[in-house]
């Protein structure tokens, strides 16, 4: 091997992965009765967590559109993390009104406020569509061509299934790189509204210092509802609107569990990459490099900016601290496969796939040949990604402009909708344009007008370091000129002449005919509309050479399930999954044991006086006196704080219902350790830990600390 110092390590942990398909990874509902979970330790009738009627314990888990909540009441009561309500809390949020430091309580429904930009999709089904959709597929077709077709196809059987009523939403997902294909149908609630939240001082304890590690004191909660019409339509924001009865409710356990007790979850994961080459891995480490340099770039620009000012802390908090978080997270990645030396991993994985292939004469034919036709297509697609994104980044809402992002979004909106609907691209169909306005909206909310002119001016500014062929045609000349004091102009003409700072504007123009919007001249809406030729062009190459992609890997996972005999989860796809584990602690490095509990005392040991570790008073006071109420924990003598169990998790996981054996909720999902964070590539048993908070502390925190007891008696308890 070329590095013997890992041989020990790299044998252990490749042995373990080939005894454990059947254990770790994310499954689908369908594949949960092959995991025999009666044996393992659940206590209830695996057939009830899934019911095709919409009664299953999983029913009652929601995607909120990046995250995951649960209904914890028949009125509607939905159950997820600070961090994942976080967004709402921001748009709502002033500087009289801070909701971020201060939390929020309403103390009747009455005067529960709207998660602006929230949704929540309750799972109503879901069914196998391989059969509809491969079969499109004709082997003399182009890359491109098998794109649209697949695309086609999909877009039909989504809209026969939206046909089913105006708050029913479907996708369609692929699974194994498009060896199998699902078709998933929600009721979509576009109404949902902030009930509580903790203070930051609470939800955000510990910050982006305690971010991914262990242990850990967050008391990472808040809560939603759910509203329809009084006819139980999932509509927008009414008065008139009713809390949403759902037919399936958590059930909250305060009894505590012990070490090795048998733990699941059921949530909605984003992505993982488990499933990836040698090739794959590879690309994506340096894709993240870069990543982190431009994180670190934009969290100190938007610090800067709002260092004087609460109200544009405000606006970019979110922005902040997602940014904060990915980048810790990359940072937890490298060197997690660095201390496994993953890449060694991967090839040994790779030559044991080459000798089963060996062993028959049919399998060299099928797929001999694939991991090399992956290795090369990579670098054909690297030097593609390169030139792509950085335009991409330009005209992103995340990582670009505010105002530059929305002349884009009106642009390219405009242009599709002139378009019938079922040829546009998926993310503007009419279904979708909702959705857009609501963007368009709410974009205020998270951008100061000065900050977003001076962001413009530092982006472009540094385009100078980039290679001439990956700058935007559209900026080549003004990059050309290599003058500070020429971007400043030219951004101060985008921004002194533009019209897109008025929101309202902005949604009257993307009602407007493509011609009618181009006649006003918008200096911003003319760039994007330059952008945009080169952006389409890219975009073309990039759905062939994704198909392209897509058929080499089907290719190879076809002999990876034939070789595993089909014990492999899917990679994570924002689809519902189903993950189980064991209540235990770990130990990270060499003499270094984690308990799997912390506790209050634990919060009160980290007290600095000052944020992220800043105690409120009224806690020190409940503690001081041991004002517990029923939710100490007798064996602990303590309010427990967090804990672990080794189930599989990822982003979107967040707000997931942690349950114990009986199905009954013990905690909910808020982070991987440290040492976890790998496991979106590659799964490490002995390191693998997810951290959820306590169902106790969230408890505690509501009634003791806030006095909310009407949530206390809505929760049943």
């Amino acid at each position: 091997m070329k590095y013997l110092k890992y041989l020990t390590v790299i044998l252990l942990i490749y042995s373990v992965a080939l005894v454990s398909w059947a254990d770790e990874g994310m499954w689908m509902p369908h594949q949960m009765k092959g995991l025999k979970l009666k044996a393992k330790g659940l206590k209830m009738n695996p057939e009830d967590l899934y019911r095709e009627d919409g009664t299953g314990l999983m029913s009652a888990v929601v995607y909120l559109g990046g995250g995951t909540g649960e209904f914890v009441s028949h009125e509607g009561l939905i159950l997820t993390n600070h961090h994942v309500a976080f967004g709402a809390l921001q748009r709502a949020a002033t500087k009289e009104k801070d909701y971020i430091q201060e939390g929020f309580i309403a103390w009747t429904k009455g005067e529960e406020i709207p998660a602006q930009g929230y949704i929540a999709d309750v799972l109503l089904g879901y069914e196998a569509v391989t059969d509809k959709i491969i079969p499109e597929v004709k082997p003399d077709m182009t890359y491109r061509e098998k794109f649209e077709a697949i695309d086609k196809a999909k877009k039909k059987l989504i809209a026969e299934a939206e046909k089913g009523g105006e708050d029913i939403r479907a996708s369609v997902a692929a699974m194994y790189s498009g060896n199998k294909y699902y078709l998933f149908r929600f009721k979509r609630i576009k109404d949902i509204r902030i009930v509580y939240a903790p203070p930051r001082d609470l939800g955000n304890f510990g910050g982006d210092i305690d971010n991914w590690m262990w242990p850990r004191h967050t008391c990472d909660f808040s809560f939603l509802r759910a509203y329809v019409s009084p006819e139980n339509k999932g509509v927008d924001y009414s008065k008139d609107n009713i809390p949403y009865q759902p037919k399936s409710v958590l059930k909250i356990s305060t009894k505590g569990f012990k070490e090795r007790d048998f733990s699941f979850v059921m949530g909605y994961p984003g992505r993982t990459y488990r499933n990836y080459t040698l090739a794959e891995l590879s690309f994506d480490l340096e894709n993240m490099k870069e990543r982190m340099e431009i994180y670190k770039d934009i969290i100190a620009f938007f610090e800067q900016a709002g260092k004087d000012d609460r109200e544009v802390q405000i606006k970019y908090a979110s922005l902040i601290k997602g940014l904060n978080n990915g980048f810790k997270n990359y940072q937890g990645k490298f060197e997690g496969i660095d201390r496994i030396n993953l890449l060694e991993i991967k090839e040994n994985q790779e030559e044991d796939f080459l000798e089963w292939i060996k062993e028959k004469p049919e399998r060299e034919g099928l797929y001999g040949n694939v991991l090399e036709d992956i290795s090369v297509f990579m670098k054909k697609y690297a030097a593609f990604e390169r030139r792509n994104t950085l335009l991409g980044r330009m005209v992103s809402s995340y990582f670009g402009s505010a105002l530059l992002s929305q002349a884009y979004t009106i642009f390219r909106t405009v242009e599709e909708k002139e378009k019938p609907d079922m040829e546009r691209e998926p993310a503007y169909q009419e279904r979708n344009i909702p959705l857009i306005k609501m963007r368009i909206q709410l974009a205020e909310r998270g951008y100061d007008l000065e900050a977003d002119r001076a962001f413009l001016k530092h982006q472009l500014k540094k385009l100078e370091g980039y290679p001439e062929e990956q700058i935007p045609e559209a900026l080549k000349e003004l990059a050309s000129k290599k003058s500070g004091k020429a971007i400043d102009a030219f951004v101060n003409h985008l921004y002194d002449n533009t019209i897109l700072a008025d929101t309202e504007k902005r949604l009257e123009l993307i009602d407007m005919k493509k011609e009618d919007l181009m006649k006003i001249g918008d200096p911003l809406i003319q760039l994007a509309s330059e952008m945009e030729k080169e952006m389409k062009a890219l975009r073309e190459k990039e759905k062939a050479l994704g198909q392209e992609r897509q058929e080499l890997k089907k290719v190879y996972l076809s002999g990876l399930l034939e070789k595993e005999e089909g014990r492999i989860a899917p990679d994570a796809n924002s689809t519902i999954r189903f993950t189980y584990g064991f209540i235990k602690g770990y130990s990270p490095r060499d003499a270094v044991y984690y308990e799997s509990q912390t506790t209050l005392s634990g919060v009160i040991e980290k007290d600095t006086g000052e944020f992220p570790f800043l105690v409120p008073d009224k806690i020190k006071e409940l503690y001081e006196a041991r004002d517990y109420g029923p939710y100490e924990d007798k064996k602990l003598n303590d309010i427990p704080a967090c804990f672990l169990n080794t189930t599989s998790v990822t982003g979107g996981n967040s707000g997931s219902p942690t349950l114990n054996a009986k199905g009954e909720q013990i905690g909910i999902i808020f982070d991987m350790t440290y040492e976890s964070v790998t496991a979106d590539y590659y799964e490490v048993p002995e390191l693998q830990r997810t951290i959820s908070v306590d169902i106790r502390y969230v408890l505690f925190v509501t009634e003791k600390f806030s006095g909310a007891n009407h949530i206390i008696k809505e929760l049943g308890l």
